[in-house]
């Protein structure tokens, strides 16, 4: 049995604590939960046993100082879902203290710091994973599957637009982490990479990638268009955090057509023949159990049921995503207050 600890209090850690319980609970058990305060730790701890996505009897540290948390033994693992800002600092402090890693995503906001933090974990013999759970999915060979019966694929429109929860507050005035750009975040960081992984596990990487973006008072951009051109076929994709979509991602052969009701998830995938007809390619799934299916990868990568080489496949994978990403915030104007340098250069 793994025992983890989680960085971060929110929905997603969550949703994330659920899915291993429901899942794969004879692999991993909660034994740390991390806050900034002692009395915020224990409302999360009761929420979680009120909910019962942990053992009512079940004995859980509190952490409100990360160096404990690193140094604790028995402590294996760590899920970090902190704001991205701090992603590379705490991957880092956990790494070297010996501990596995499962981070949000961005794992990284560069490719070069990725990259150190790839060939640390390497060296210290320990898995690093960011955490998009597509890539855990069985539907994803389905969608490729049913992808191979398009014909011509000339297009596709990738859409990943969630009115953020926390936009009401920012219209209040307040300014929350989602929106602070100090934080490393905004609606590309947030939502975007959504769709990048989408896109490059569809179609590689691009030949050209082209972005705009607009931007709230607060420095964060709210939501985006791109266009990424391949060999014969043209990508669009648009994100924001300011609005709801209503309607589906496709991807448009000249035999049949795809809709994607969820990219990030790969639910509501759906097949329309050129005569009309339909078929359902997969439906509908829980959150916590597709976050629980990330979270088994990561259990049998440490457990050693999976080969290292997935691990390394799906480093590659978040190399070049965060390769192609960096660039493309860079086209669109998107800066961070600790990046002031690179927007001189640019």
């Amino acid at each position: 049995m793994i025992k983890y600890a989680i960085i971060g209090t929110g929905w997603i850690t969550v949703s994330m604590i659920q899915g291993i319980h429901d899942v794969c609970p004879q692999k991993m058990s909660l034994g740390g939960v991390y806050s900034r305060s002692d009395d915020q730790a224990k409302r999360f701890i009761a929420q979680l046993k009120e909910r019962g996505a942990v053992p009512e009897d079940l004995s859980i540290k509190i952490f409100t100082d990360l160096d404990r948390l690193a140094e604790d033994p028995e402590i294996q693992a760590v899920y970090i879902a902190s704001p991205n800002r701090f992603h590379y600092e705490q991957s880092e402090k956990m790494l070297l203290a010996g501990k596995h890693v499962l981070c949000e995503k961005p794992i990284a906001l560069k490719e070069e710091n990725l990259g150190r933090l790839i060939e640390l974990a390497e060296k210290k013999r320990l898995v690093y994973l960011e955490a998009i759970m597509m890539l855990h999915q069985p539907q994803l060979e389905k969608l490729k599957e049913a992808a191979g019966r398009l014909g011509n694929i000339f297009t596709a429109h990738i859409d990943f637009s969630q009115l953020s929860s926390k936009y009401p507050a920012y219209l209040a005035g307040k300014n929350p982490n989602i929106f602070n750009p100090a934080f490393g975040t905004g609606a590309f960081e947030d939502l975007g990479i959504y769709g990048i992984y989408f896109i490059m596990e569809m179609f590689g990487y691009p030949e050209k990638a082209l972005m705009q973006s607009r931007f709230l008072e607060s420095g964060a951009d709210r939501s985006g268009e791109a266009l990424l051109c391949y060999q014969g076929k043209d990508v669009t994709f648009s994100f924001s955090k300011v609005g709801q979509n209503r309607s589906c991602s496709q991807i448009i052969g000249d035999e049949a057509t795809l809709t994607i009701e969820s990219i990030s998830q790969l639910t509501g995938i759906t097949l329309f023949a050129k005569d009309g007809s339909q078929e359902e390619i997969y439906g509908e799934e829980s959150k916590p159990v597709l976050m629980g299916r990330e979270a088994d990868t990561f259990a049998d990568l440490i457990s050693g049921a999976l080969p290292l080489s997935r691990m390394r496949e799906l480093q590659e994978k978040a190399l070049k995503v965060c390769r192609l990403m960096e660039e493309m915030r860079k086209t669109a104007g998107i800066f961070f207050p600790f990046e002031e340098g690179e927007r001189d250069a640019v």
